[in-house]
């Protein structure tokens, strides 16, 4: 009884520090998340007022996503508190930074657009939609599963650098879980961001930072001392090592090899105190020298693939931190970061991410951090929840239920658990709109551009 005792109380707990987050519109916005987790897959947000545990109108649905107030700084004091890390106590946490775009292309009347790359979704032949990007924060933990602890979400408007933004992500996480004993946190990037920008950032910050290059740079090791000194400026470039030619690379500093069922054999290198060329960092804000970064390149090179669909290629990761590194633990890190990915499609297509078609971004916020909250509670409630499995599936462990089949018995649980809002009060028929008054044309604004 102790072990499903105790993920129910957890449970009611965080829900019930929720409630105390919204701070307008408190038990529409609460019962809203209600009916993400009960209603299933709907194909617009009125359909939530349908569910049972959304026991007001749909009137208060859109009330609460256009008036609601919820307080975001206490929102990531309870993430701090109730989704913590589950991996292994003898590593550092490792958190995974992403960003994901919330398409709308023909949403004329929605301000702070912007363009942005998408995947799967073009517009005149190129990868690029009109829309808002969030950018997310989430912990990862080590065991064979897909969940992933939600820490932070933050809308990137189109004047903003994502880097910026990210290490402003990390700060706040930083101040809402300081390390303990010693250990320093991970924060794993894909390749979109700038290792340097990050670097830079967060200097002065107990913080790591672990980011995929691509396989075309080329960095410099610090220039050797001349017995002589040469007339003209020192030297600041070394020998060159590029990431595509092999002849190239010393020998490397650190190396780790080890034997997985995934992956084979991995050997992972290292080569620390390398720097790029940062001329234009220089020209960019200014500076009269160019200021050179240094850090650990870091090769991970694998016999095959999980699913052998194609040749696997060499992985080349930046590492910035103090101390030496974890190779071990760096490989992994950035394996794990997929689990991320699969989160933010499990939120976009099951949970309804981007399903409604609002009109401000505020009302945008709001719905992304009820999704972010609604998955929360998944997670807290994996381990008590029942398996309703389809007869095709396989029965699975206690603790091994993936974030769908969760969801389909997260309904049963409500009732154990109970919820803080308030019943809804009748306040009679709305008056509705004057008779002979008109809503008028709304406001165009179009998708911005960020400036080179």
């Amino acid at each position: 009884m102790d072990s499903v005792s105790q993920p129910l109380n957890d449970l009611r707990a965080f829900r019930d520090s929720l409630y105390r987050c919204f701070e307008r519109r408190a038990d529409a916005l609460f019962e809203l998340t209600d009916a993400l987790l009960t209603a299933g897959t709907v194909p617009s947000p009125v359909h939530l007022s349908l569910a049972i545990a959304h026991r007001r109108g749909w009137g208060s649905l859109y009330a609460a996503l256009s008036r609601g107030r919820i307080e975001e700084g206490s929102l990531r004091g309870l993430f701090a508190r109730h989704t913590s890390t589950t991996g292994e106590a003898s590593h550092a946490p490792v958190y995974a930074v992403d960003v994901s775009v919330w398409s709308r292309c023909d949403a004329e009347a929605s301000p702070e657009r912007g363009y942005y790359y998408h995947p799967s979704r073009h517009s005149a032949g190129q990868p690029i939609v009109a829309g808002w990007a969030y950018q997310l924060i989430a912990g990862l933990s080590f065991e064979r599963d897909s969940w992933v602890a939600p820490a932070d979400a933050r809308r990137v408007r189109p004047q903003e650098d994502a880097n910026e933004v990210a290490v402003a992500q990390v700060k706040d996480l930083l101040r809402q879980q300081p390390g303990t004993c010693g250990v320093v946190p991970l924060f794993v990037f894909d390749a979109g961001y700038d290792p340097l920008k990050l670097q830079r950032g967060l200097e002065g910050h107990r913080a790591h930072v672990l980011v995929r290059l691509h396989s075309n740079r080329a960095f410099y090791a610090d220039p050797e001392e001349a017995e002589k000194r040469p007339v003209g400026r020192p030297r600041r470039h070394g020998k060159k090592f590029a990431l595509p030619d092999p002849e190239t690379w010393p020998e490397p500093a650190h190396e780790h090899r080890c034997t997985t069922e995934d992956y084979g054999e991995v050997c992972v290198r290292a080569w620390p105190g390398l720097h790029p060329k940062t001329r234009r960092i220089a020209e960019r804000y200014g500076c009269e020298r160019a200021p050179v970064v240094r850090g650990t390149v870091v090769l991970v090179e694998v016999a095959k693939l999980p699913r052998e669909t194609r040749k696997p290629k060499k992985l080349w990761l930046w590492f910035s931190g103090e101390g030496e590194p974890d190779l071990d633990l760096l490989w992994r890190s950035y394996v794990r970061r997929f689990d991320l990915e699969h989160t933010i499609r499990f939120l976009k297509q099951t949970l309804g991410w981007i399903t409604p078609r609002v009109r401000h971004p505020e009302q945008a916020d709001r719905w992304t951090w009820l999704v972010l909250l609604a998955y929360a509670q998944l997670r807290l409630a994996r381990s008590c929840a029942e398996d309703r499995r389809l007869p095709w599936e396989r029965p699975q462990r206690d603790r091994r239920l993936t974030p769908c089949r969760t969801l389909r018995g997260f309904a049963a649980l409500l009732a154990a658990v109970g919820t803080p809002a308030r019943a809804p009060k009748p306040c009679g028929r709305s008056p509705g709109r004057l008779r002979g008054r008109l809503s008028g044309r709304a406001k165009r604004y179009p998708a911005l551009k960020k400036a080179a």
